[in-house]
């Protein structure tokens, strides 16, 4: 699991958990954003009977506006694909650009908008006889996974829904005239992460699921302030929604057709 901007918490859940930093692995590069621990953290899920989980988090992420190459941003999923995880739940903080939605919603993505279209591309499966990547329409999120995180959300009376997230570089947050631009585009959601761990899951054969968490909804004619705390507060405050979609996908037996 990747906990995106103010969700670094819900990594004080896991069972007889042990930490490491990011600096001390010799391959993660540390994050400088808000609200991003860089933090590696192991541990257990489900309690102590014969079907309990073992869960590995990333309490943080780089940003591509951080400066750091674009292979340093899917460090973190080659990691977890090397320590022989099978289901990847990325999670992150967006902006809502539909008008009926609401702060601390969850957003679980169906597909995304890539506007960086950076190097982390040449990750996909070359098509045949080499060239462009193969599946220009490539399916990277689960279906399956996508069913069990609504389900469970719905179960613990948290608001979710399934949509477009559109990914830009930041790290400013976006203008009137680009909120309407996104719209027309067809996105749901914005934000400046997960994209490129997506694309680098799906090359290395996870299963993936991705949920944003609406800290803030686009109103291009009468635009607020936010700044990086209230991202943080307001993914926070989605926790327990996110925490029940992480424990059904987890739980969820391999190879169960509806994990």
């Amino acid at each position: 699991m990747v906990l995106g901007t103010g969700l670094g918490g819900l990594a004080d859940q896991l069972e007889e958990s042990w930490t490491l930093s990011a600096s001390e692995t010799g391959w993660l590069v540390p994050s400088t954003a808000t609200g991003h621990a860089g933090r590696v953290v192991c541990g257990w899920l489900g309690g102590h009977g014969p079907c309990r989980r073992s869960v590995v988090m990333l309490q943080g992420r780089v940003h591509g506006y951080e400066g750091h190459a674009p292979e340093s941003l899917v460090r973190g999923v080659e990691l977890l694909a090397a320590l022989g995880a099978t289901r990847l739940l990325v999670t992150n903080a967006a902006g809502g650009l539909r008008s009926d939605m609401h702060i601390g919603q969850l957003l679980v993505v169906s597909d995304h908008i890539d506007l960086v279209r950076e190097p982390w591309t040449v990750l996909l499966e070359p098509a045949a006889g080499g060239g462009v990547p193969a599946s220009t329409a490539a399916t990277f999120y689960d279906r399956a996974m996508r069913k069990k995180a609504i389900s469970a959300a719905r179960g613990v009376g948290v608001s979710a829904r399934t949509g477009v997230y559109a990914h830009l570089k930041g790290p400013s947050y976006e203008t009137r005239a680009e909120y309407r631009m996104l719209r027309k585009l067809g996105a749901d959601v914005v934000g400046m992460s997960t994209v490129p761990e997506v694309v680098a899951a799906s090359r290395l054969g996870l299963a993936v699921a991705a949920i944003s968490v609406v800290t803030n909804v686009a109103c291009p004619d009468a635009p607020a302030c936010t700044d990086a705390e209230d991202v943080c507060q307001a993914a926070a405050a989605a926790a327990a929604g996110v925490w029940a979609m992480l424990a059904a996908i987890a739980m969820a037996p391999e190879g169960d057709e509806d994990a």
